[in-house]
């Protein structure tokens, strides 16, 4: 019988994780269940750092649907399962200290750990369920790639933001005859490029799954040219390649095995310069970066997020462990982490759709795509 549960919150930071958070803690407060939320991540759970959860007045999870981030906070680089420590040489080393996660969860007599997180965090949740531990998981990524569902929170967010963002370059290109480049996140995959070319009218739209011909994407740009129009509107998703080339890297981290240590970046920039020698016309980056993750939740995100908290705490309820909740199908639903995390080795791999990478990447079948090809958008293909 579920007494005490907790929650934490990993990886990047997204609109939403504190509706689902709330919506977890009201959940567990109407079924007599205390609640907590380690501190940081899987960080506060190596640390056992934790705080009570509760929604009453001035309580810390009170007022919180709005507000972006986390109250709990979130770690982007721990990885439990290989945790970078330093030796007594002061070498780097390192090691495997999930145990210790383990034993605080016993310790503190937590009957159920909900992980909100993405690709690597549900990898580490289906890891600990495989040892015993009661784990729940909810799909949170603004890039959209968690593998069995239809959409993760946060998502719908950073589309809004990047439309907007589109919005107003459309203005600044039109004045004064300019080809404006959007640079929007997504890692590997490119959902929110996608959308969100759809969504603020873009003439081009380069994403990870087509690989671009530089070339054929400023003929799109050309052939508006001879149409009069003067200025273009470009969204490249940060980990757009040439074909036969690579993504862009900005740097290399090293936080161990088990987390993506690539940070991508840059390649806005070389379109826009690229596509200013092809067309004559001036052109402008904009990299949105982390404006795409922070401030309020969209109301879609909002209602998205609640539902999957709402849905976490009572799969616990029925003492349904070791899954993650989903959208299949346009309803809620739940799927084995193991089917989640599947064979997956090649945590941020730019494969994705496959066994040892199922993160969701775009499909050529889906109806995004075709829609985007309907209205005439290029994919530089």
């Amino acid at each position: 019988m579920i007494k005490k549960v907790a929650i934490l919150a990993n990886g990047g930071d997204v609109a939403g994780f504190n509706a689902v958070i709330r919506a977890i803690v009201k959940t567990a407060e109407n079924n007599g269940i205390e609640c907590y939320g380690f501190i940081d991540g899987y960080q506060g759970l190596l640390k056992n750092e934790f705080e009570r959860l509760s929604t009453g007045e001035d309580e810390m999870a009170s007022g919180i649907l709005q507000k972006g981030g986390s109250i709990i906070g979130s770690s982007t680089n721990a990885n439990v399962f290989n945790y970078k420590t330093i030796n007594e040489k002061g070498e780097v080393e390192y090691k495997d200290l999930s145990e210790v996660c383990i034993e605080n969860i016993k310790k503190d007599g937590f009957d159920c750990i909900f992980t909100l997180g993405g690709d690597g965090t549900q990898k580490s949740a289906r890891d600990f369920s495989t040892r015993g531990v009661n784990v729940i998981g909810v799909p949170k990524t603004i890039d959209n790639d968690v593998a069995c569902t239809e959409i993760t929170f946060g998502y719908n967010t950073a589309v809004s933001v990047a439309m907007e963002a589109l919005d107003r370059l459309h203005t600044t290109g039109e004045t004064h005859h300019r080809i404006m480049v959007l640079e929007v996140m997504g890692r590997y995959a490119g959902w929110i490029a996608l959308e969100s070319a759809i969504a603020g009218g873009a003439d081009v739209a380069l994403i990870p799954e087509i690989p671009y011909d530089i070339n054929k994407a400023a003929d799109k740009i050309k052939e508006r040219m001879k149409e009069g129009k003067t200025f273009s509107v470009v969204v490249v998703a940060e980990g757009a390649m040439p074909a036969g080339g690579t993504a862009t890297i900005l740097n290399t981290r090293d936080n161990g095995a088990g987390v993506d240590n690539t940070k991508l970046g840059g390649v806005g920039q070389i379109i826009a310069k690229q596509l200013e020698e092809l067309t004559g016309l001036e052109a402008r980056n904009t990299t949105l970066g982390y404006m795409q993750r922070g401030g309020t939740p969209t109301a879609f995100d909002r209602v998205l997020s609640t539902k999957y908290g709402a849905k976490a705490m009572q799969l616990a309820l029925d003492g349904h462990f070791g899954v993650l909740t989903v959208i299949k199908n346009g309803r809620l639903d739940c799927v084995s982490l193991e089917d989640v995390v599947g064979e997956n080795t090649e945590i941020g791999a730019v494969s994705g759709n496959t066994n040892k990478s199922n993160i969701r990447k775009v499909t050529m079948e889906h109806d995004l795509v075709k829609t985007a090809r309907s209205i005439g958008i290029s994919f530089g293909d």
